[in-house]
């Protein structure tokens, strides 16, 4: 079996054709609703995952030729709080350090800002195939994160999840007419056995808390001493100083 020395290399593969095809449905319907000024697609350049976005600036960010920007992931030259939506295509399991990665998504994200990505589910028929088989070459290289260990991220974060979605639950085996055999497994696996399909979608939203002012707990009776009362008029100094005057 061949090696695959990147995952866009992969990505050309019956299998990897596959999966690009499923995430794509699931980046398109995810982007359509979101609106902004600024969008941030962080790696898989070659593969335009923004093309339904809304959003007027896209821009594409990573390595290789097509990429509009060349930066690290763990170090992303943009202002803080600049971003209504990013797009995390497989980037995290690939990474070093994946949660230094999150971090600095956050950063450079607005409040109520988007973030939408992709990881290969350990919990499958495609973690299965990682762990059984050799791990050299992509994307068997990379280390599967779990969906959960993902959510305690972004949550640690101040990320609220909205949706999280499955998808390619036909095994890691086989050519284009096995894959092709297995394409009724796409809507039966969503209903019987979501939680085993090979890749995650997951769509997260930026929250920040409002700052609530504390009203301080007044005495009443001390309120009403402080302000300032009218004075009251002497009747008999008044009278007094009539009488006084007539005379």
């Amino acid at each position: 079996m061949k090696v695959h020395n990147t995952l866009s290399e992969w990505l050309e593969t019956p299998h990897g054709r596959y999966l690009l095809e499923r995430e794509q449905d699931l980046f398109d319907r995810g982007v359509s609703d979101i609106f902004g000024y600024n969008a941030l697609q962080l790696g898989l350049c070659d593969h335009e995952l923004l093309r339904a976005a809304r959003i007027p600036l896209r821009v594409l960010a990573g390595y290789g030729a097509a990429a509009q920007v060349l930066t690290r992931p763990d170090e992303l030259p943009f202002d803080s709080g600049s971003l209504d939506l990013v797009l995390l295509p497989h980037v995290l399991e690939f990474a070093e350090h994946p949660h230094h990665i999150t971090r600095e998504v956050e950063r450079i994200m607005m409040p109520g800002g988007h973030l939408l990505l992709t990881g290969f589910n350990p919990r499958s028929l495609w973690g299965l195939r990682r762990w059984l088989g050799r791990k050299n070459g992509y994307p068997w290289c990379g280390k599967f994160i779990s969906l959960p260990r993902i959510r305690d991220w972004l949550e640690l974060l101040g990320f609220e999840v909205v949706e999280g979605r499955f998808a390619c639950y036909a095994p890691p085996l086989g050519r284009t007419g096995w894959l092709n055999r297995m394409r009724f497994l796409e809507p039966a696996g969503d209903r019987w056995w979501a939680m085993w399909g090979g890749v995650y979608f997951l769509h997260a939203v930026k929250r920040v808390p409002g700052v609530r002012p504390i009203k301080p707990l007044w005495n009443g009776r001390l309120v009403g001493n402080l302000l300032p009362v009218r004075p009251k008029l002497n009747r008999n100094a008044s009278h007094h100083t009539d009488t006084t005057d007539t005379q």
